[in-house]
């Protein structure tokens, strides 16, 4: 239990940054929360005032003492009195609505922001560890459901604990006896709320967990959309989604019911104490020590104590999900970044001199990349070709810093690439990858996005060497034609020489193509080499590449076999070693033939 309530608190402690800016506003529905719950405490009393002033004249009447008669000037100014009450209740309560709502949503505005800028801030490892899905959902679900317990509960947490104060004070005023029976409503509803929520909290969790799961598989399903119906594995798909869906359903419903029942539970409890006040209440009236408008006002009032504790009971299901949402969010935000750099040196003028310095890597203290030594000279074209899973793309993504080595060095012209900051790491590469991205947008914004500050002739230029300015200028709208969501209405091909028009447009130090032309026909591979050609000319490139007739005039091609650097040089040396290579280039044009 210690140990929930500290998880409770650090979550609490790393939201609190994000509520202070607004305490004015918190500060404020506070307040009009006390007079709202004043104005309500006061108004029973009142009334049975007004009802014991009446039944005062009733009997007079009856006993036909003279002069006798319905005092309509005091009952006239009860009304007006009741009147100016509710119009104070209604008046906090509008201010308590405005200020509290202002200052919730500014509240999750930053949080959502600070959940955006941590994600970028995050090590490529995070996402190889989180569904993009339940990634989404913490930002959106779950803030969701934080903001709603907040303007929901947060007032009627509140409001609940001051007008039951309240309202045993007014109770106690009237009749300290009956009052003892009504405060067993607080411990009998303490022991059933407990009860309940001791074993709710965990289906709580686990609801919020599995609509991650959803949303994790929703997007997977989405992404590959094609693919399922390409293998006819629509039910595959639907039993899957039917199985998790079927998780979050029992989970939802067990919270929620559990959740549910306190309120029956404490309302069975308050109608038994009622009927007991009102037999004791009645005695008293009797007897003379209780007027009937006292009786009236003090059975208010235990509607009055009821109402919050069966409030906060019925809240109960939103507050164990907002604690789960919130404990998910901090463990977002508590998630250690990408480390910065101790003593960061800032190249300039990169020449592309890069140097693999017995470097080796793993995943999870399981190695995959050992010894790799090797030095690439300043714009020197380098293929990288192996069978896959050898380590290809790790390499890069070292290069990249997506990861750090664990042992050894990668050097950028003598400097260790982790004493040079990301972006400006980032900042030297352009990369044209296998599985193009293009965003929804104009391919002018597409190709924009290379470089924010240039011009539009020079977008225009970077298309043209690209050899895709012809085919954008054949589209209905030309550079303003819109890129669907999906990408999917201009070819796999022509998407592809869009990136390197990115690329191009970037004009990086070092350029990088991932198997940029294994998805493309043999004439738009011309075109793609074309364009390439361009885009390596005059700086350093990586090219990994299966196409092995691709790389025949790489300045030095690196072959890479279960992350070991079994052979390096140029194509036809390769090939008179009769080695690794050679077994690959001529099992590949063996499969040719």
């Amino acid at each position: 239990m210690n140990k929930k309530w500290q998880t409770l608190k650090k979550s609490i402690q790393q939201i609190s940054p994000f509520l202070a800016p607004y305490k004015w506003g918190f500060i404020i529905a506070i307040m009009m929360i006390v007079v709202t719950c004043f104005s309500l405490s006061t108004s029973p009393m009142i009334e049975g005032m007004m009802t014991s002033l009446l039944m005062e004249n009733a009997m007079d009447m009856m006993q036909g003492i003279p002069g006798a008669h319905v005092e309509y000037d005091r009952v006239i100014e009860i009304i007006i009195m009741l009147l100016g009450i509710y119009l104070l209740k209604t008046f906090s309560q509008s201010i308590t609505i405005v200020t509290l709502t202002n200052s919730i949503q500014k509240t999750m505005h930053d949080l959502r922001n600070a959940l955006q800028d941590k994600i970028r801030k995050l090590p490529v490892s995070y996402f190889d560890q989180h569904k993009y899905g339940d990634v989404l959902s913490r930002i959106t679900n779950d803030v969701d459901t934080l903001s709603n317990a907040l303007q929901q509960t947060l007032t009627e947490m509140i409001r609940g604990i001051l007008m039951m104060i309240l309202a045993i004070v007014m109770m106690m005023r009237i009749n300290i006896t009956m009052t003892c029976i009504v405060l067993l409503i607080i411990p009998a509803a303490l022991l059933i709320t407990r009860f309940i929520v001791k074993r709710s909290q965990k289906k709580f969790q686990a609801q919020q967990d599995a609509l991650g799961n959803l949303n994790g598989a929703i997007t997977e399903m989405y992404s590959g959309y094609r693919e399922i119906l390409l293998f006819n594995k629509q039910k595959d798909a639907i039993e899957k989604f039917k199985g998790i869906n079927q998780t979050l359903y029992r989970n939802a419903f067990q919270a929620q019911f559990m959740s549910s029942i306190i309120s029956p539970c404490i309302s069975l409890v308050t109608y038994i104490i009622i009927g007991t006040i009102g037999f004791v209440g009645s005695l008293s009236v009797l007897n003379g020590t209780l007027l009937v408008g006292e009786l009236q006002a003090f059975v208010r009032y235990i509607w009055q104590v009821n109402d919050p504790v069966s409030q906060v009971s019925n809240l109960s299901s939103q507050i164990q999900s907002a604690f789960a949402a919130l404990h998910r969010i901090s463990e977002v935000l508590n998630e250690p970044e990408e480390k910065p750099i101790d003593n960061p040196q800032s190249l300039t003028n990169t020449k592309g001199h890069v140097t693999f310095d017995h470097l080796c890597f793993g995943y999870h203290e399981k190695e995959v990349l050992h010894d790799i030594d090797v030095d690439i000279q300043s714009g020197q074209m380098v293929a990288i070709v192996g069978p896959t899973g050898s380590g290809k793309t790790t390499l890069i993504s070292l290069l990249l810093r997506f990861y750090d080595v664990t042992s050894g060095s990668i050097r950028i012209d003598g400097v260790d690439i982790r004493q040079i900051p990301r972006e400006q790491l980032r900042s030297m590469f352009g990369m044209v990858l296998q599985d193009t991205w293009l965003f929804h947008g104009t391919i002018y914004e597409n190709i924009h996005y290379g470089r924010l500050d240039a011009r539009k002739d020079e977008v225009i230029e970077a298309a043209r060497q690209a050899n895709v300015d012809h085919f954008i200028r054949t589209l209905p709208d030309g550079y303003d034609m819109i890129v669907n969501e999906e990408a999917n209405n201009i070819s796999q091909g022509e998407k592809q020489l869009l990136t390197i028009a990115r690329a191009m447009l970037k004009n990086p130090q070092i350029m990088i193509l991932d198997e940029a032309t294994s998805s493309v026909d043999t004439r738009l591979e011309k075109r793609l080499q074309d364009a390439m050609q361009k885009v390596m000319k005059g700086r350093t490139s990586f090219v990994i590449a299966h196409r092995l007739s691709t790389i025949r005039n790489a300045d030095l091609i690196l072959v890479i076999k279960d992350g070991y650097l079994v052979e390096q040089g140029k194509h036809e040396d390769l090939l008179a070693k009769n080695g690794f290579y050679s077994q690959l280039y001529n099992a590949q044009f063996q499969e040719t033939a």
